[in-house]
């Protein structure tokens, strides 16, 4: 796909539904019983991964596209059947690394694939606190990756699994898919199940169960979960997603005389991070309309050019700005002075190695950057120029050089940026007509 220099952006933007929020609606639901309702769900990708894959497993799910809107009929706890075939999540790690805690406390074997992005990225960090719960989990290739095995912990009986061990487990790295799947798999445990984090990784997981009537109490990084006899299904109206707003944020700080609205942001202070660093490098934001929707807030915000100036982004901030830093990488292009990036060796980790893919195809462009081992450092100011794009099929990739592209002179391809339909099937409309 060819984009060129445009600008500048202006009007009103309604983003779709976050990506965290839609899987978790689709797959507590699934496990509640009685009905649960989910407005404004993300139609990509990776979310009909999730739905597809309780569907499989006897889930009555009803997906009106048109109008984002999700009914899943929950069987409860131990509602769920064994699938005919493989479960295949497609490119979704949120999809393996969470269903994997629901299917732990089931009483069928299952096994678990994924395409060949997949396959690649580390499973070992829900391996291991799942092993402690007492699962019977095996990568079938023996590489801690997919695919793999879950068998049930069997009991006196073939229809019931034996109830898994509550731990307290100290995650080594700050993983919402990892906090994710342990608590999920604490349902199904025989007393509390508590996970730590280095730092807070975002925490929809906690207040969707809170939501759907399960018990949990949160202190700093700790959260612990007590066994959940009875989940309910609720109504649940997705916030737009920040990560899918980041885009458009960094295209109205970048390019001249642009003002863009960002109507139904959530801006959960676990996913805020984009905003904060954004106002650290003297961005013009502005929150409106704040409302609380199901313990999640949301606002719209309002995006103007800005004067911007390098700065160091690290700590505990990270995880909540991680699937962001590509984007805020395009953005320190236009930063003056030098913008630091560290903590983020998790970026090696995603669809694609985030730091060498940014850091290769931002130099092609002119940049001045450099890959460290746990980020990158950007000298801002250098003028971009098009060039071909390789996204390696990762949609936060695609979307950030398509923003990048606005501003760099002469024309940049970018490899398969049909790859954005895993997240934002509308992106490239969305931001066509914003364009003046």
């Amino acid at each position: 796909m060819i984009f060129n220099k445009k600008g500048p952006l202006k009007g009103d933007i309604n983003i779709p539904g976050d990506k965290s929020i839609s899987h978790r609606a689709v797959m507590i639901g699934a496990i509640a019983n009685g009905t649960t309702e989910i407005t404004n769900f993300l139609q990509g990708a990776d979310c009909l991964s999730t739905i597809n894959c309780f569907r499989q497993m006897g889930i009555d799910i009803f997906n009106d596209t048109a109008a984002a809107s999700v009914i899943v009929k929950g069987k409860g706890l131990h509602g769920l059947n064994k699938p005919k075939d493989v479960l295949d999540v497609g490119n979704s790690g949120t999809t393996m690394r969470l269903i994997s805690g629901i299917l732990s406390g089931q009483n069928f074997p299952v096994t678990i694939t994924g395409d060949e992005s997949i396959q690649k990225r580390p499973m070992d960090r829900i391996m291991t606190p799942l092993g402690k719960m007492g699962v019977d989990i095996k990568s079938i290739h023996g590489n801690d990756c997919a695919p793999f095995i879950i068998n049930p912990t069997y009991g006196h009986s073939h229809t019931q699994a034996t109830k898994l061990k509550g731990i307290h487990y100290n995650s080594p790295v700050a993983s919402a898919q990892v906090k994710s799947c342990v608590l999920l798999a604490g349902l199904y445990a025989d007393k509390a199940t508590t996970v730590t984090e280095p730092a807070l990784s975002r925490n929809h997981t906690e207040l969707m169960l809170k939501e759907f009537g399960a018990s949990l109490l949160t202190k700093g990084n700790t959260v612990t979960i007590d066994p959940a006899p009875v989940l309910t299904g609720r109504k649940i109206n997705v916030p737009g997603d920040i990560s899918s707003a980041a885009y458009f944020i960094a295209a109205g700080l970048i390019v001249p005389n642009s003002e863009i609205r960002i109507k139904n942001v959530g801006i959960n202070p676990t996913r805020d991070g984009i905003i904060k660093v954004c106002k650290s490098m003297g961005a013009k934001i502005r929150l409106e309309n704040i409302i609380d929707q199901g313990g999640e807030p949301v606002a719209d915000l309002v995006v103007s050019h800005s004067e911007l100036k390098g700065i160091e982004i690290s700590g505990h901030i990270i995880p909540s700005l991680i699937d962001e830093i590509p984007i805020i990488a395009v953005i320190a292009c236009f930063a003056k002075g030098k913008t630091v990036i560290k903590d983020a060796t998790e970026l090696k980790v995603k669809e694609s190695n985030r730091i060498d893919v940014m850091v290769d195809n931002l130099s092609a462009m002119g940049a001045d950057i450099i890959a460290t081992d746990d980020g990158m450092i950007i000298n801002g100011g250098k003028p971009l120029h098009g060039t071909v794009v390789d996204s390696k099929y990762d949609h936060r990739i695609a979307m950030s050089f398509a923003i990048a592209s606005l501003m760099a002179d002469g024309e940049t391809k970018i490899k398969d940026a049909e790859c954005v339909n895993i997240s934002y099937p509308e992106f490239y409309k969305d931001l066509e007509e914003l364009i003046q």
